[in-house]
């Protein structure tokens, strides 16, 4: 199976992540796979070896000169499928289908609007909500398919790595560690967790609390500010940066994600995979992963005193019922997000929508 995935997007986030997982598990199982980027990308270097790499400019979404581009790496490539990710990449792909050229399938992790997927063969879901917003906007129910996204596990922590990160981020030996990893931006709701740490005493138990906020966006400085104003100064992290979460994941006592819209919860799929409890407030996609109570716990979004009592809670539990719902994580992740399960999936698709 030839494919191509074409991806335009600068910095890096759960789509981005994805996309590089999915290429290199797919070249892995010896598929023949082309990843197309754009040049100055942080994904550059961070496709995999084993993976054929083009770069596109992708100035726009109406780049002529990238379309034709585009076009002409799938029939170099001979590409049977070529898959896009997010709006800027498939709104500049265009295909002919089967007998002209290869079938273009389209990866949906949001609530895009359908005027710039329309234009597609066939459409990939990550959660079900979002496949019943494809089929609601009248795409074919025979060309819309739900797959779920895919985490690799990860290698295990060093500890002195672990110890100088902890000291780098001026965190306490026994310090309690509460992680947030996204984009800064509204929709995902860091404010509420800083409205949540104030709520919450300095100390759980004998050890200092913390928070660590990882990653950007144009909130940021709202977001310092807004620490700064409820006198957290000294017990909240910013990280900033298109940083990759995994170091941080590792240093985490709890992951908090208090999401007002969260089409997918890819972050929450990252915490489970270190091993981390996970904390998401009730929007779409962290409803569909999470059993409340066994797999990790749900609160009402836009509600810093609910998640304040939670994660006060979920703190002050024995470590047995931490554990449970870290096992009960792990065993979703391997029946439904593992690789191996991920990429049948996937070819799956492919075979069907090449008939």
């Amino acid at each position: 199976m030839r494919t191509m995935h074409v991806i335009g997007s600068r910095y890096e986030g759960g789509a981005e992540r994805f996309f590089l997982r999915l290429t290199r598990t797919l070249a892995a199982q010896g598929e023949e796979v082309l990843a197309v980027v754009r040049p100055h990308s942080v994904l550059v270097d961070r496709v995999d070896p084993r993976v054929a790499r083009e770069t596109v400019r992708m100035r726009s979404v109406v780049d002529p000169f990238a379309r034709a581009r585009i076009g002409a790496l799938a029939r170099a490539f001979g590409a049977q499928v070529v898959q896009t990710y997010m709006g800027r990449a498939t709104r500049l792909t265009h295909c002919g289908g089967r007998r002209q050229g290869p079938v273009h399938v389209a990866r949906v992790g949001r609530y895009h609007e359908l005027k710039g997927l329309r234009h597609a063969q066939a459409w990939i879901a990550t959660t079900d909500g979002i496949r019943r917003y494809l089929l609601d906007g009248g795409l074919p129910a025979a060309r819309v398919f739900r797959v779920r996204n895919l985490v690799i596990p990860p290698t295990a922590p060093d500890a002195a790595a672990l110890a100088a990160l902890r000291a780098e981020l001026g965190l306490e030996p026994d310090a309690r560690v509460l992680m947030c990893v996204c984009r800064l931006h509204r929709e995902r709701g860091v404010d509420l967790l800083l409205d949540a740490m104030a709520r919450l005493p300095a100390r759980a138990g004998d050890a200092p609390l913390r928070a660590v906020v990882v990653g950007d966006g144009p909130q940021r400085a709202a977001l310092v500010q807004q620490a700064e104003t409820l006198g957290l100064g000294g017990r909240v992290r910013f990280v900033t940066g298109p940083a990759l979460p995994e170091p941080y994941l590792d240093v985490a006592d709890l992951f908090v994600y208090p999401a007002r819209d969260a089409p997918t919860g890819t972050a929450i799929l990252e915490a489970w995979n270190h091993g981390v409890p996970v904390i998401a407030a009730d929007a779409a996609g962290p409803c569909e992963l999470i059993e409340h109570g066994r797999s990790g716990l749900l609160v009402p979004r836009d509600d810093p005193d609910a998640l304040a009592g939670a994660i006060a809670g979920a703190l002050a539990a024995g470590g047995d019922e931490r554990a449970a719902m870290v096992t009960a994580a792990r065993e979703q992740l391997e029946r439904d997000h593992s690789p191996p399960a991920v990429a049948r999936a996937y070819l799956d698709v492919y075979a069907r929508v090449l008939k």
